[in-house]
C-alpha cells in the first residue's frame, strides 16, 4: 500500500525543524518518510540544534545513535597522566566518581591503570556551544558517544580495533575473562593485573589480593 506523504520538499522542510526523537518516530511512518528522516544532513542538524554545536564528525555504527541527543550522549576525552585518579578527575570536572566509572564501564578504581584515556560526563551544556564533537565507539567503555576534545583533536587509536587471530591472543582473552569473573572486576582491572604479573594468573590474583588488603587497612 502506498503512503500519501505529500510533497517531498515540504516534508523535508518540516523534518528539518523536528527534534531528534520526533525525527526518529517519523522515520517509522512509511518508506518516503524514512528516506527523508534518515538523511544524514537532517539528522546532524537535529542532533546539533539543542546544544548549538558547530560540527559533528564521524559516522555512528548504528542508526539508533540518532534517536537520542540528550546530554548523556556526550563525553569529554581526558588523556590520563601520572597522578590522575578517578577521584581527582571527578573533582577537576565537577562530576561524580560513580558517573565516571559507569560511563567507562569500570567496576573498580584500578581500571584506570590500564587505560590511556577516560571519558568524562558532560555536566555543563555550555561546553558544547560552538564545539566540534567526534562520534566514537570507545573500545574500553564499550559505548558510542559524541566526544568533545577540550585540547587538541582525536587520537584514533582509542577507537580503532585490530582483529587478532593468534592462538596466544585468544588464550589471553579467555584467561582475562576468567580473572575478571574471579576478581569481580572490570576488563581494564583484569588486564592490569595480567600485565604486571607477566601473564601469570596465580601471581595476578596474589597481587590483587595484596592491593585489596592494603586498601582495607585502617588509615
Amino acid at each position: 500500500m502506498g503512503c500519501c506523504c505529500g510533497n517531498e520538499d515540504i516534508l523535508r522542510t518540516i523534518f528539518e525543524r523536528l527534534p531528534l526523537l520526533d525525527l526518529a518516530r517519523a522515520s517509522c511512518v512509511c518508506h518516503l518518510w524514512n528516506s527523508i528522516a534518515s538523511d544524514r544532513d537532517i539528522q546532524i542538524k537535529s542532533f546539533k540544534s539543542p546544544w548549538k554545536l558547530k560540527q559533528v564528525i564521524g559516522n555512528p555504527s548504528s542508526g539508533s545513535f540518532w534517536r537520542d541527543n540528550g546530554l548523556t550522549r556526550f563525553a569529554i576525552s581526558h588523556r590520563i597522566v601520572r597522578g590522575d585518579s578517578i577521584a581527582s578527575l571527578a573533582v577537576k570536572y565537577s562530576v561524580q566518581v560513580m558517573d565516571i566509572k559507569r560511563l567507562n564501564n569500570m567496576m573498580s578504581d584500578h581500571g584506570i591503570y590500564s587505560r590511556e584515556r577516560l571519558l568524562i560526563p558532560v555536566n555543563k551544556p555550555d561546553l558544547l556551544v560552538n564545539s566540534t564533537c567526534y562520534i566514537e565507539l570507545d573500545l574500553n567503555a564499550k559505548r558510542e558517544v559524541a566526544v568533545l576534545y577540550l585540547e587538541g583533536g582525536p587520537d584514533w587509536k582509542f577507537i580503532t580495533s585490530t582483529t587478532v587471530d593468534s592462538s596466544n591472543e585468544r588464550r589471553k582473552k579467555r584467561v582475562i575473562e576468567s580473572m575478571k569473573r574471579g576478581m569481580q572486576v572490570d576488563d581494564g582491572t583484569a588486564e592490569y593485573y595480567w600485565s604486571i604479573s607477566n601473564g601469570n594468573p596465580r601471581a595476578a590474583f596474589s597481587e590483587f589480593s595484596e592491593d585489596l588488603r592494603w586498601e582495607q587497612q585502617p588509615r
